[in-house]
């Protein structure tokens, strides 16, 4: 399994000692056996694979590509994808390892097109993506030579998805911890960029989020933020029902306005809006490797601009801020 010492080291370097101290015992208790029925046979998978294929350049394209075709023989190829579908469902991607293509329910590649450009340069930086599910948009931050990415999210299957793609690619500065933000000590102040994409509507208290999500950026630093949101002025904010787009836990789906205001509530400085974008069936989509419903099934199938529970269909904002 993954080596975390040069993580360690990294934030010890970088005065993180506090964390450091609790991270070995998190990740062993976020990995026992206990946690999930699949993780036993997860692990042996992942033990088994093969690695060192990755080259950097292989993270620079919208497809992270880990080794060529040319790398297996066709019957180790079979043998692979059905290895990876043992990790169904692929949510974030795409990717393409040994040749074999994992095509993600996500285009996350089209995120990411989005704010690639708008962004402070990610080279040396230390990152971290909160949710950041398999770690996709992780390898495109180490592809723009960050120092070191760290990810962040709590669900099992998604951090084994990244082992397995960790392992295929080899040792790197990139790591997906099984953790939630309200893990992290208090006051981290340690990131020079901090991503939080897909989650703030998830929150029951937006606004505990963005002051956490502050509290790991150093005096400087960058955030990016992408969520649902909603039309209207600075004091419209929409709380769906039990369920949006069939999703149960989705609170509020602030307007653009009412965003940079929360922004500005909790200390963010130089506030700006670089992307709003109506999410469609083909940025989201039931494919091979996720064969769960996906959002065309989450649509009015007579109006693709509402969701089936009759409300706006999902928009998406990007906005970047700093700590000050």
């Amino acid at each position: 399994m993954i080596d975390y010492q040069p993580l360690y080291e990294v934030l010890t370097e970088a005065n993180a000692q506090q964390w450091v101290r609790l991270l070995p015992a998190q990740i062993e208790q976020a990995l026992s056996q206990s946690k999930h029925g699949s993780l036993t046979a997860w692990k042996d998978i992942v033990e088994a694979l093969p690695e060192g294929f990755g080259l950097q350049e292989g993270l620079r394209d919208g497809v992270v590509t880990i080794g060529q075709a040319t790398d297996m023989t066709p019957a180790m190829q079979d043998d692979l994808k059905k290895k990876l579908h043992a990790f169904h469902p692929w949510r974030k991607g795409p990717f393409n390892v040994l040749g074999v293509p994992i095509e993600t329910e996500w285009r996350s590649d089209w995120k990411w097109d989005r704010l690639k450009e708008a962004i402070t340069p990610l080279c040396n930086r230390l990152v971290l993506d909160v949710g950041c599910g398999n770690g996709y948009h992780c390898w495109r931050i180490l592809g723009e030579q960050a120092k070191m990415v760290v990810g962040i999210d709590p669900t099992l299957v998604n951090v084994m998805q990244f082992q397995v793609i960790r392992k295929l690619y080899g040792e790197a500065a990139i790591y997906v911890l099984p953790l939630t933000l309200e893990q992290l000590p208090p006051s981290l102040a340690l990131f020079d960029t901090v991503f939080s994409m897909g989650v703030l509507y998830h929150r029951r208290s937006p606004i505990d989020h963005l002051q956490d999500l502050r509290s790991c950026l150093r005096p400087g630093g960058e955030l990016v933020l992408e969520t649902l949101v909603t039309e209207g002025d600075c004091h419209h904010v929409m709380m769906p029902g039990e369920r949006y787009a069939k999703m149960r836990n989705v609170w509020f789906l602030p307007s653009c306005e009412a965003l940079i205001l929360w922004l500005k509530r909790c200390g963010f400085k130089n506030i700006r809006l670089i992307d709003v974008s109506q999410t469609t069936v083909d940025e989201q989509r039931r494919t091979e490797w996720m064969t769960f419903n996906s959002l065309q099934d989450f649509l009015d199938p007579d109006n693709q601009d509402l969701t089936c529970e009759g409300m706006p269909a999902p928009r998406r904002a990007i906005i970047i801020a700093n700590n000050p």
